[in-house]
Parts: structure tokens; C-alpha cells; sequence
């Protein structure tokens, strides 16, 4: 692999970890805060899923800014 393909695997596992962190902070505050309608036995699903929601969310909004600048996915790697 080369420094380019690196950087953009090692950019998207950082926004996938950000994206899991703040999913679960998120599952958090439900169950601590809200705990007779999110039970905590299932807060390990709900977390991976509001998880993957913010990601997909997070992805839009960077393809609608690469849209946006009018760049493409190869110039911006370049």
C-alpha cells in the first residue's frame, strides 16, 4: 500500500471510532437518563445501531461536501 492509501484507511477507522464512541455515549445518556423505556440489557444493540446511524449520517454530510467543493472521491485522495 502506499502513503495515500494509508492516510484514507486510517482516516475513515478514526471517523468509525468517533462514530462508535459518540453512538455510545448517545446509548448512555438514553439508558441512564430515560431507564424505564431503554433497558440496559439491550443497550449493547441499541448502541452499535444509533452507532452505525451516526456513521451513515456522517458519511452523507462528507459526500455532500465533496459535492458540494465540486471535488470527486479520486481528487480529493490524490
Amino acid at each position: 500500500m502506499d502513503d495515500a492509501k494509508n492516510k484514507r484507511a486510517v482516516r475513515e477507522w478514526i471517523i468509525f471510532a468517533l462514530c462508535l464512541g459518540l453512538g455510545a455515549h448517545v446509548t448512555l445518556g438514553l439508558v441512564i437518563h430515560d431507564a424505564e423505556n431503554w433497558q440496559p440489557q439491550t443497550s449493547g444493540m441499541y448502541g452499535i445501531l444509533i452507532s452505525l446511524a451516526i456513521y451513515v449520517m456522517v458519511q452523507v454530510v462528507r459526500s455532500i461536501w465533496w459535492l458540494v467543493k465540486g471535488e470527486s472521491t479520486e481528487e480529493h485522495f490524490d
